[in-house]
């Protein structure tokens, strides 16, 4: 099983790399919002990774408060864009 954990990992890992480069690069500020969410989800499934290798259950709070964060975030910025595209 460690050899999965490792593996997926590595993917997440990957994928935080290239949403970084999006965050950074993105050529508008939705871009760069939706990279930011997607960033944050990353981190929530590293640490559901981590949970479930160490087995402990501590940091569980820790994923509902940042899925909380994700979706206040998510929902605020798309209620910002919406206006800004209403007032063009």
């Amino acid at each position: 099983m460690t050899t999965v954990y490792l593996i997926v990992l590595g993917v997440m890992s990957l994928a935080g790399l290239l949403t970084l480069v999006r965050l950074f690069q993105g050529p508008d500020a939705l871009d760069r919002i939706a990279a930011l969410d997607v960033f944050i989800v990353l981190i929530i499934g590293a640490t559901a990774v981590y949970v479930a290798f160490y087995r402990d259950g501590s940091n569980i709070p820790l994923l509902v408060a940042f899925a909380l964060l994700a979706f206040v975030g998510s929902a605020t910025a798309a209620r910002l864009a919406e206006r800004r595209e209403w007032h063009r």
